[in-house]
């Protein structure tokens, strides 16, 4: 099988991809919805950050206030640095089991990492694939998905690795700023590659 890492900054077009992987059949996991899991109400993960953050990070109904936790996060680079060290652990634990539980057949298992690099956990996979378009595009998206302004958006660029540091050194590229046909094609040009490896 191959161990493939998928990555790449904010509002490069990751789920996109990952939408038109998971059509083509291919066994994918995304790291968010595993970090939204390992914090969820009751788990140790969610104790630690209450420790580590305060109440002030959790909703009235005792679950994770993820824009409390964000605005702490984003302004503050020791806080994201604690966040990180108590959700990645258990996010790339999450992601090894999930792959050592697959069919040995399987051809071709996609893990959809966006700090992979920042982790240094690139070397845990056969090959990583980033997904890019323009730093302004990245901007233009972030501001219109999360409804947030110019400046919140690049803050929340700067947490994560230049895009081009990412593309340089990845094994395949995904360009997202054309069409989304262009992005099937690509999509079905790497799934084909890789099935081959």
């Amino acid at each position: 099988m191959v161990r493939v890492a998928l990555t790449g900054g904010i509002a490069t077009g990751k789920t996109t991809v990952m939408r038109l992987l998971q059509a083509r059949q291919v066994p994918t996991i995304d790291a968010d919805v595993l970090a939204r899991e390992v914090v969820a109400p009751g788990t140790p993960g969610l104790g630690t950050l209450i420790e580590r953050f305060g109440r002030d990070v959790l909703a009235p109904d005792g679950a994770l206030d993820r824009r409390a936790l964000a605005a702490v996060v984003f302004a503050d680079p020791h806080a994201r640095r604690d966040l990180e060290r108590i959700v990645h652990p258990a996010v790339y634990a999450a992601i090894t089991r999930w792959l050592h539980d697959l069919p040995p057949e399987t051809p071709l298992a996609v893990a959809d990492i966006p700090l992979l690099f920042e982790t240094g956990r690139e070397g845990d996979f056969d090959r990583v694939v980033v997904v890019a378009c323009s730093p302004d595009e990245q901007v233009r998206r972030v501001m219109a998905r999360d409804s947030v302004t110019d400046a919140e958006a690049r803050a929340r660029m700067a947490a994560q690795w230049p895009v081009d540091h990412k593309v340089a050194r990845a094994d395949h590229v995904i360009w997202t700023t054309g069409s989304f046909e262009e992005t099937q094609r690509a999509v079905d040009q790497l799934v084909l590659q890789l099935s081959r490896t």
